[in-house]
């Protein structure tokens, strides 16, 4: 065979094993350990999920939320004949309810805030609220004072106010609309703090009149975490002793 040929052919086998080499090296190499700026672009831990498996819509335009947590049995014996039939009729054994959902100041509040979201709460979408706000015209009361003042379209201002819910752990001793003796609202006032690790002294408000307990009145900020708020915590009840009336 010519000597040029078996040259060309040796050429040849070269640059094939070059190739061959070339890749098992390459399956061979480590993937690249990540930068610093990779790894500070992947968080170290996914955040908590919401209660309600829905992403918190956080507001804007106020400093903080007020959770108003409502004793229905109260709501409904104060006001008599007068009271929400769909709260109060017989057969509707409810305890704490929500009453509302409020946007705060550090000092005072802002009310009826000019928003372009209806003012009309739709009837089907105030209904899935029934099991923590059972009165469908107070939905749509507290959207127009309250809601329209936390920057967020009534969808994601009802689903902040489940989440908001949620978030309160309500101690068992009052989990039932059950008649009961007098009581002190600092005793409630405490079952809620120790059922609810975070929450401070004075975040929480438990307000009467002069024949009932109200209401528990509960801070928390834009992203539903305790905190305090000492201008809401002033109006706590200092009756020693009021009643706790059960479902009717």
């Amino acid at each position: 065979m010519p000597a040029g040929k078996i040259a060309r052919y040796l050429l040849f086998a070269a640059l094939i094993g070059i190739s061959i080499l070339t890749y098992l090296r390459e399956q061979e190499v480590p993937a690249p350990r990540p930068t610093t700026q990779d790894r500070e672009n992947v968080p170290a831990s996914q955040p908590p999920e919401q209660p309600s498996g829905e992403k918190l819509a956080t507001g804007s335009g106020f400093d903080f939320y007020v959770l108003a947590l409502s004793w229905s049995p109260s709501y409904c014996a104060a006001e008599g004949d007068r009271a929400n039939g769909q709260q109060c009729a017989s057969g509707r054994p409810y305890g704490f309810v929500v009453h509302g959902l409020w946007p705060q100041y550090e000092q005072g509040f802002p009310q009826d805030c000019d928003t372009s979201q209806p003012r009309n709460v739709p009837f089907a979408q105030a209904k899935q609220l029934s099991d923590i706000m059972p009165s469908t015209g107070l939905v749509t009361y507290q959207w127009r004072k309250h809601g329209s003042c936390s920057g967020l379209t009534q969808r994601d201002y009802f689903a902040t106010m489940r989440q908001a819910m949620q978030r309160v752990s309500i101690p068992s001793a009052y989990r039932q609309p059950s008649q009961r003796s007098p009581i002190n609202p600092l005793v409630l006032e405490q079952a809620f703090t120790a059922a609810n690790p975070g929450m401070q002294k004075d975040g929480i408000a438990v307000t009467c009149d002069r024949d009932y307990l109200r209401e528990v009145r509960i801070c928390l900020t834009r992203d539903l975490n305790f905190r305090s708020c000492p201008q809401v915590d002033r109006s706590s009840c200092r009756r020693r002793a009021v009643d706790m009336p059960g479902a009717f």
